[in-house]
């Protein structure tokens, strides 16, 4: 049996259309068929649970609205992106664990990092081994991605501890005309690739520190190393730790009736810190990479939009706490979508390769522009770092 199709008949057209398109599909092999069809999934492995949870979530909404829009333009290469999380609880061996799951179980494309600095380092061995590419959003110390690794996998779009301690020492100096800082540090990697940052800077500065002291992330009381600090004549405090122990630092100031200027990195940021450290949680200024206060871009208008939408208990600028997690996340996924494109395929290796083709792309935090290269894996720098601190436990711009 025969059908006649005159010129004017679209059904003839599109049965045709679909009759070729099945002999298309058809004649792939089954597994191509399959992936064809199948999303390409994103792995995040963060803290969302525990002191850091908050920012957990504010890594999974970046990333979440980020997909949500790419999807809504067709995804990438024609498939649609998905997040697949897991709790890492901040613990470098959870993360690990979490990271082989991920790529060998669930087969991710890219993974996505979180909060903490040991935690990545734990799993940066790991992805270059296995030639998987590991984007990370947040933790800043510098070896994550200055690993030393002959093929290295590992991107930031993030601050990086070197840079944040150069911008320190400058701010403090300005703002509170610091010349003889203390330095309590959390006592891990993080701290340490601090202490070597700051003392790096200091010293191209012309200062001399009161001195270096260190505190355990379980600490409850650190009154005795900021003593120390206070009788060596430190005139303000460099703080590095994250949401638990920077509070006790706090409280424990709070006990010695001590106040000087505190100028931290931005592990104050990530949870329940003016909970934990009380009212002299405000004292503390903090480096971040982004705020949805002040004359946003067109892309910060409407992804503020789309957050206040998805989000009931988003009502404005003030609740997107804290934003460093969010915005970082959300241009994360957005050059994770260039690389894969750029690659024209998730192999691996290719979407490493793709990171280097990304020529120009606009992102919450600001427009990129070949942001990445064979010796250069972190996006950005610290002119893209501005200064805030809490008010009514919201993460505010701060003004001198």
């Amino acid at each position: 049996m025969s059908y006649a199709c005159t010129p004017i008949t679209g059904l003839c057209r599109r049965v045709v259309l679909q009759g070729a398109l099945a002999i298309l599909i058809g004649s792939l092999p089954l597994a191509e068929r399959a992936r064809a069809a199948d999303p390409i999934k994103i792995g995040l492995v963060t803290a969302l649970s525990g002191q850091s949870a908050r920012a957990g979530e504010a890594l999974t909404r970046g990333a979440t609205i980020a997909i949500e829009e790419i999807n809504a333009k067709g995804g990438v290469l024609g498939r649609p992106l998905e997040l697949v999380r897991r709790d890492d609880e901040s613990n470098p061996a959870k993360g690990l664990t979490a990271a082989r799951e991920l790529i060998q179980r669930e087969k991710v494309a890219v993974l996505l990092g979180g909060l903490d600095t040991p935690v990545q380092l734990a799993i940066v061995p790991f992805v270059n081994n296995v030639k998987m590419p590991f984007v990370v959003p947040w933790a800043a110390g510098t070896n994550i991605t200055q690993n030393g690794a002959a093929s290295n996998y590992v991107f930031r779009v993030s601050a990086m501890d070197d840079e944040v301690d150069k911008a320190i020492v400058a701010f403090a100096g300005k703002t509170f005309a610091a010349k003889k800082p203390g330095l309590i540090l959390v006592n891990n990697p993080w701290g340490e690739s601090n202490e070597h940052g700051l003392r790096a800077a200091l010293k191209a500065a012309g200062i001399e520190p009161a001195g270096v002291e260190k505190f355990e992330a379980n600490d409850v009381d650190v009154v005795a190393q900021l003593s120390r600090l206070k009788q060596a004549g430190a005139d303000s405090l460099f703080l590095v730790g994250n949401v638990g122990p920077s509070s006790q630092v706090v409280k424990s100031l709070d006990r010695m009736s001590w106040a000087p200027p505190i100028v931290s990195h931005w592990g104050p940021a990530g949870g329940r810190f003016t909970e934990l450290a009380g009212p002299s949680a405000e004292s503390v200024v903090f480096v971040q990479t982004y705020s949805f206060f002040g004359n946003l871009s067109p892309v910060g208008k409407r992804v503020l939009a789309e957050l206040q939408a998805k989000y009931p208990d988003i009502k404005g600028p003030a609740d997107v706490t804290p934003a460093v997690g969010f915005a970082n996340a959300y241009d994360s996924v957005q050059v994770i979508a260039g690389a894969i494109q750029k690659a024209g395929s998730t192999d691996p290796t290719a979407i490493r390769d793709g990171f280097y083709g990304i020529d120009r792309l606009e992102g919450l935090i600001k427009t990129y522009e070949k942001p990445f290269a064979q010796n250069k894996h972190d996006a950005l720098t610290a002119q893209d770092y501005i200064w805030a601190h809490f008010e009514d436990n919201h993460i505010l711009p701060f003004k001198n």
